[in-house]
């Protein structure tokens, strides 16, 4: 790899290879929190996580920059089976930028501060030249106190299920339609929010969880293959079992995506023992979400995600590869 592209940034096996050839070398025995969303410190007691947020537009159906910032930081230490208590924030604003859309996307804020009872620990602004960059930039990094421990993508093993808390893609096909104007009769919004009130029945509950990890960038399938990887496991997939909106299937067959690889802000995949998957389905019902059991761990020569449809033949499902939607998140 000789320069960066677009494409490092999907999430897939681009950003796997700009991860594992260039910051590796250099950060490698300082890393806390390989392969996982947070980092764990203080004796296991508590969970960190940093993200950068530049999504294009800043404002869309079912959020905006300001509210995905929050949300996503949250999300992250969320899945490292603790609850998200703080946040730090720094915002690159682009010289011009208009005040009444600044103070729009604060509001946002404040809504989800509120809304997870959350406190800001730390706060930043610095303003760059015009075309420095694209109005606004938001950086955060949460914290929370672990309440549920020892959640890895390394301890997958066979015969465990897979749980999606959520119907899938919806952020990632309404950023697709804004771009390329489609409408569509059924409104789409994004699936943008905190993920901690629609987990903590689960956390809290007697039920073992391995892994829990939101489908962000990359989607369900670049999730799928980062567990299988770092369990060296085999995971198979109910295609009829996997919970999508009309508007998302729609936005896939005008665009011919593939759903699995779209961006998710509000769904996370649990895996769990079998005998307890039909249970965190419930809990998971009553947090809020629209749970599925969608497929199961399975042995495997070397690490793979296949997927099954209804008439029992399936497919391999790929690694995303290539940018889909740069600025996604």
């Amino acid at each position: 790899m000789r320069h960066v592209s677009l494409s490092c940034g999907n999430g897939g096996k681009e950003s796997l290879t700009l991860i594992d050839g260039v910051f590796k070398p250099y950060l490698q025995e300082f890393l806390c929190a390989e392969g996982e969303d947070a980092g764990i410190f203080e004796g296991g007691l508590c969970a960190l996580s940093t993200d950068s947020f530049v999504v294009d537009p800043l404002i869309f159906p079912g959020g905006d920059i300001g509210k995905l910032s929050v949300c996503g930081s949250a999300n992250d230490v969320c899945m490292r089976g603790a609850r998200p208590e703080f946040l730090s924030m720094g915002f690159i604003l682009e010289e011009g930028l208009e005040i009444a859309l600044l103070k729009q996307i604060l509001a946002s804020v404040q809504t989800e501060l509120k809304l997870g009872g959350l406190k800001l620990l730390s706060l930043d602004t610095k303003v760059v030249p015009k075309g420095c960059v694209d109005k606004l930039f938001i950086n955060t990094t949460a914290l929370g106190r672990v309440i549920y421990p020892h959640l890895s993508a390394k301890n997958l093993k066979i015969g465990q299920s897979i749980v999606v808390s959520d119907y899938i893609g919806a952020h990632g096909a309404l950023l697709f339609s804004l771009r390329h104007e489609i409408q569509l009769h059924t409104p789409l919004k994004s699936d943008c929010k905190q993920l901690f009130s629609v987990l903590e029945g689960v956390l809290n509950s007697p039920y073992q969880i391995y892994a829990m990890r939101d489908a962000t960038r990359g989607g369900l399938a670049a999730l799928l293959h980062e567990w299988a990887l770092a369990s060296g496991v085999g995971i198979e997939i109910e295609e009829d079992k996997i919970p999508m909106l009309e508007g998302v299937r729609g936005v896939c067959e005008i665009l011919g995506l593939e759903p699995y690889v779209l961006a998710n802000e509000g769904v996370c995949v649990l895996s769990v023992e079998n005998k307890d998957a039909l249970e965190v389905c419930d809990l998971l019902k009553e947090g809020g979400a629209n749970p599925a059991l969608i497929g199961e761990v399975i042995q495997a020569r070397t690490p793979c995600v296949h997927l099954r449809n209804p008439w029992g033949s399936k497919r391999y499902l790929e690694m995303p590869e290539g940018e889909l939607l740069p600025r996604i998140c």
